[in-house]
C-alpha cells in the first residue's frame, strides 16, 4: 500500500467522525505528493439541503486568492511591465489615500508583502459590474496611513485590491478575465468559479454560521463578500484538486503540470523568500514573502495561506523540500480544530513534519506591568481598549463599529496574561485558540503605538 493509499483509507475511516467532532458541515481535502494527487470529500454542501460533499465540490478559498493575485502581478514583473520596487503610481497614477506622500511612495513590493502601511480592512461594496474594483480603489482617498511604508507588517486586504486594479490596468481587462486568461487556462483548471453566478454551474458548498454565539450552525444568508474585494479573496471558489494544480505550479518553480510556463523559475522562488518578520501571533506565519505566508519558526519549511469568507474557511500548505501540497476546504464550524486534526496528520504521515504549536498561556503567568500597553487602539472596524483593574489583571475590550457592527458582531472583553515580552495572550480561548496581542512600535520609555493581531491597530487614546 502506497502512502497515498494509506491516506485515502484514513480519510474514508476518519473524516466523517472528525466533521462531527468539530461540528463542520462539510469538507473536501486533497494532497499532491510529487505530482500524484489524491482527494476526498465528506459531509454536506448545506445543512438545509443535505446534498453530500464529494471531491468535485467547489468551496470558496477566501484570502488564498491573494497568492493568485500576487502571481498575476509577478507575471507582469516577469514580462517587464511592472517593477517591484517602483512606486505603484508609475502604473496606477489614480491611486490615492489620505496621506499623499505615502501614496506617492508605496511600492508594488510593499503591497505584496503587507508593509504598505495604510489601513487595510476596507470592504466597500461598489457593485458587481466589471468596474467594481476600479470604483473600490477610487474610494480609498480618505483611508489613513498607519505607519511609514515599509516599516511594519500589517495584513492589508485593501492593498491586494489595489494590486488587482494594477493587473486590470496593465492587462486592459477586468480582474476575473485576468484570472481566467493568465491562470485558469494555462493551468488547465476545470472546476473553478469567480463568483456565485459561475459556482452555481458546479456542486458548490454553502457557508454556515451560528445566528448567535453558542447556537447551532445555519446556512449563511449570503454566499459571498462584496465583488469589489475579489483580488483580496471575496469570490474565488474551486475544488481542492484545482487549488493544488496552482500549488503544483509553484512547487515546480513556475511550470504547470501540462508544461505551460506560468512564471519564471527565479520569480517563483523569489515569491516564497521571506520579506518581512511578524510578531509571534499564533495562527499566522513567522514571516511573509511576495504573497506567501511562511511558517518556519520550528524548522517546518512550510509555506501557504489561509482564507475565510462568509462561513467558509480554506487552508493551503506546501512543503517544497518534500514536494508536497495540501488543501483543506470547509464550510463552517470549528474549522481551525479540523485543520489541526487533518492537515496535521497529513504532514506527519507524508513529510514527517509537525504543524507549528499553537500558543497557549503559561500555567503560572507572571504579573504584567501594563502601563505602556494601556489605551485605545482603533481601526475602521473595531476599537480595542486595554485596561488594568485594581487586582492588576489586564483586559482588552473590543467594540465593533462600521461594517463589523452592521454585521451584528458583539462587544467582547478578554483577559490578557503575560506571554512573551511585549506580547500578551488571551487567558481563555477565542474561536478555538488563544489569541496573542503584540504591542509594538514604542520608544524604550514610551507607550506602545500599535496593538498587533495580524493587523496593526494604531493607538488613538491613552
Amino acid at each position: 500500500m502506497t502512502k497515498l493509499d494509506r491516506i485515502r483509507a484514513w480519510w474514508e475511516e476518519q473524516l466523517p467522525a472528525l466533521l462531527d467532532e468539530y461540528e463542520v458541515p462539510g469538507a473536501a481535502v486533497a494532497v499532491d505528493l510529487g505530482g500524484e494527487v489524491a482527494d476526498h470529500g465528506a459531509g454536506v454542501l448545506s445543512l438545509a439541503t443535505g446534498v453530500e460533499v464529494n471531491a468535485e465540490t467547489l468551496f470558496q478559498i477566501g484570502s488564498i486568492t491573494k497568492v493568485w493575485t500576487a502571481t498575476l502581478v509577478m507575471q507582469l514583473v516577469d514580462e517587464g511591465l511592472v517593477e517591484l520596487d517602483a512606486p505603484i503610481r508609475g502604473r496606477l497614477p489614480e491611486f490615492r489615500i489620505a496621506d499623499e506622500s505615502a501614496a506617492a511612495a508605496i511600492t508594488v513590493r510593499q503591497l505584496l508583502n503587507h508593509t504598505a502601511g495604510f489601513e487595510g480592512d476596507i470592504f466597500t461594496d461598489t457593485g458587481k459590474d466589471d468596474d467594481c474594483v476600479e470604483k473600490y480603489v477610487a474610494s480609498l482617498g480618505d483611508v489613513p496611513q498607519l505607519f511609514a511604508p515599509g516599516e511594519l507588517f500589517s495584513y492589508n486586504n485593501a492593498g491586494y485590491c489595489v494590486l488587482g486594479r494594477l493587473v486590470e490596468v496593465v492587462r486592459g481587462k477586468p480582474y476575473g478575465a485576468c484570472l481566467r486568461d493568465h491562470l485558469f487556462t494555462p493551468l488547465g483548471l476545470t472546476h473553478v468559479a469567480h463568483g456565485a453566478d459561475e459556482a452555481i454551474l458546479y456542486r458548490a458548498a454553502v457557508g454556515h454560521l451560528p445566528p448567535s454565539p453558542g447556537e447551532p450552525l445555519q446556512p449563511a444568508p449570503v454566499w459571498n463578500i462584496a465583488p469589489s474585494n475579489s483580488p483580496a479573496g471575496s469570490l474565488l471558489a474551486m475544488r481542492p484538486r484545482d487549488l493544488l494544480a496552482f500549488a503544483r505550479m509553484h512547487l515546480n518553480d513556475g511550470t504547470a503540470c501540462n508544461g505551460n510556463v506560468v512564471l519564471s523559475e527565479a520569480t517563483a522562488k523569489a515569491m516564497r523568500e521571506r520579506e518581512v518578520e511578524l510578531p509571534r501571533l499564533g495562527v499566522m506565519g513567522d514571516a511573509w514573502g511576495l504573497g506567501w505566508e511562511i511558517f518556519d519558526g520550528e524548522d517546518t519549511g512550510l509555506i501557504g495561506h489561509d482564507g475565510s469568507t462568509i462561513g467558509q474557511s480554506a487552508f493551503m500548505r506546501l512543503v517544497p523540500e518534500h514536494d508536497l501540497a495540501i488543501a483543506l476546504l470547509t464550510n463552517g464550524g470549528n474549522t481551525l480544530g479540523l485543520y489541526h486534526a487533518v492537515v496535521g496528520h497529513l504532514l506527519r504521515e507524508l513529510a514527517d513534519v509537525d504543524l507549528p504549536a499553537m500558543p497557549v498561556p503559561p500555567a503560572d503567568p507572571q504579573p504584567v506591568d501594563a502601563g505602556r500597553f494601556l489605551g485605545t487602539y482603533s481601526s475602521r472596524m473595531f476599537d480595542n481598549t486595554v485596561t488594568q483593574d485594581d487586582d492588576r489583571r489586564v483586559w482588552v475590550t473590543c467594540v465593533p463599529k462600521g461594517l463589523a457592527a452592521d454585521m451584528g458582531m458583539e462587544t467582547t472583553t478578554v483577559e490578557l496574561v503575560a506571554f512573551d515580552g511585549d506580547t500578551l495572550i488571551a487567558k481563555e480561548e477565542e474561536h478555538g485558540f488563544h489569541q496573542p496581542y503584540a504591542f509594538v512600535g514604542r520608544t524604550p520609555d514610551g507607550p506602545a503605538q500599535f496593538l498587533h493581531t495580524g493587523r496593526a491597530d494604531r493607538r488613538t487614546a491613552q
